[in-house]
């Protein structure tokens, strides 16, 4: 009886140490999985446990950050080399998150913050609190959450690339050496800079009603756009839309970037890392 309450007492202090590091993930709906997919968890070494299994199992699953550095700002801090994967970041005064890391991209060390395909199964359509916080699944077609956005980009000078498939599979992209995404104050409202890339540049537009940059974000039951009516809602999906777009990339079904594809793109891809010359 007493060795039962022993290792029940152990049981119990292992969780309790664990739980922290388990529950402070607050978009662990994104990962639609188990902890071991996410790459940068590192177990502690098994040790002999006296017989109670149950015990050891705690201990192993229990994820730790790497001992010298804590977790990751962001994938620009995954060590080069590293497998594209789900890991666990920490921005600077945030909790931790999973994220989806490209590694292989020019360089790696982005981070996923987008991915659609034109047959997914994800609703776009969703409202200002579901994106604030982010939805679908991290391995495959999902939105990291605007708020997030927000915070991971604050933390330095940040550069976006947008990746599109258009009906053909031909694979464009659009790199803006410049992006931030204001707070939830300022209806995070986006920030470009200069345009590089072989789709077009569809984001900054000289054509006021089709212009995405510095516009601010507009859902379905949030509407901050220009126009009349209320652009998330007519088309689906929210984006940071003037009146209404030439971009719209959180849609379920064909999506559009300029004169590139309009409406049969067959994929988008998201990244940011911070920019080269910070």
């Amino acid at each position: 009886m007493a060795t039962q309450c022993l290792c029940l007492l152990i049981l119990t202090s292992l969780l309790a140490l664990a739980a922290p590091l388990v529950f402070d993930i607050k978009n662990l709906h994104l990962l639609n999985g188990t902890m071991d997919e996410i790459m940068n968890i590192h177990p502690e070494p098994v040790q002999p446990d006296e017989g109670d299994h149950h015990v050891r199992q705690v201990r192993d699953i229990a994820p730790r950050p790497p001992a010298a550095h804590g977790w990751p700002k962001d994938c620009s801090e995954i060590p080069p080399g590293s497998h594209s994967g789900v890991y666990i970041i920490q921005p600077k005064g945030l909790h931790q998150l999973v994220v989806y890391c490209e590694m292989n991209t020019t360089g790696g060390g982005w981070t996923v913050i987008q991915r659609n395909q034109k047959d997914t199964a994800v609703t776009w359509a969703e409202s200002w609190s579901t994106y604030k916080y982010g939805f679908g699944n991290v391995r495959s077609d999902y939105w990291l959450g605007t708020e997030y956005i927000h915070q991971i980009a604050k933390q330095k000078v940040y550069q976006v690339r947008f990746v599109i498939s258009d009906n053909a599979n031909n694979i464009k992209f659009a790199d803006y050496n410049l992006f931030s995404v204001e707070d939830e104050a300022h209806g995070y409202r986006l920030r470009l800079g200069s345009y590089a890339g072989t789709a077009g540049d569809a984001m900054t537009s000289d054509n006021p009603s089709t212009m995405h940059d510095n516009m601010k974000f507009s859902t379905k039951d949030r509407d901050q756009d220009n126009y009349s009516k209320n652009c998330a809602y007519s088309y689906e999906g929210g984006w940071w839309f003037s009146s209404c777009y030439s971009v719209r990339l959180n849609f379920k079904g064909g999506m559009t970037w300029g004169s590139l594809c309009k409406g049969d793109c067959k994929s988008s891809l998201i990244l940011i890392k911070p920019a080269p010359y910070c």
